[in-house]
């Protein structure tokens, strides 16, 4: 009948010649990706430009609308938004990457301003206050963000956020550049 020892012998040789080529394969086609795949050296944060919808936002509001002014190129803006559906809680959002490339914000909005500091520092709790160009603002930290905080009463109020996870300085830097119009 045959040597069927033999046989099994040289078709195991044969399974791990062929799982040795094709991992070779393999090798050579991720290689081939590797060199050939162009990557980015490049910053990954794309800058937004935000002055247009600011604008229509100042318009909108019911509240003035803070923008900044006089802070250098280093601060780059990356997320603008301007939701105003419900004329109760309209909602005006500015993101930026600091020069430390930590994130800052301004978030604004006339809705009640405990559930609004909550909602947008992510459970951060009051801890003192900060007084930025004359002006004090409550400190919140120990949620996700640090934030300043500040609201103003009247027909026309609203509450500011300046949060992020930058230190409070770059938050206060940020807060002494906002303007209203």
């Amino acid at each position: 009948m045959g040597d069927h020892g033999e046989v099994a012998e040289q078709r195991g040789k044969q399974t791990v010649r062929d799982m040795v080529l094709s991992i070779a394969v393999i090798g050579v086609v991720v290689a081939g990706v590797y060199v050939f795949i162009p990557r980015s050296g490049h910053d990954p944060v794309h800058p937004v430009s935000y002055r247009v919808e600011l604008d229509l936002a100042r318009r909108a509001a019911p509240y003035p609308v803070a923008g900044p002014s006089g802070l250098s190129r280093q601060w780059r803006a990356t997320s603008v938004s301007y939701d105003g559906a419900d004329p109760r809680a309209d909602h005006w959002h500015l993101g930026f990457i600091d020069p430390q490339n930590q994130y800052a914000a301004i978030e604004q909005t006339n809705a009640g301003a405990a559930s609004f500091i909550a909602s947008v520092t992510q459970q951060s709790h009051r801890d003192g206050t900060q007084t930025v160009s004359g002006t004090t603002w409550q400190r919140y930290g120990g949620g996700r963000y640090r934030a300043l905080a500040r609201t103003t009463t009247g027909a026309h109020g609203g509450t500011t956020v300046v949060l992020g996870t930058a230190p409070y300085s770059q938050l206060a830097q940020l807060a002494g550049a906002l303007r209203t119009s």
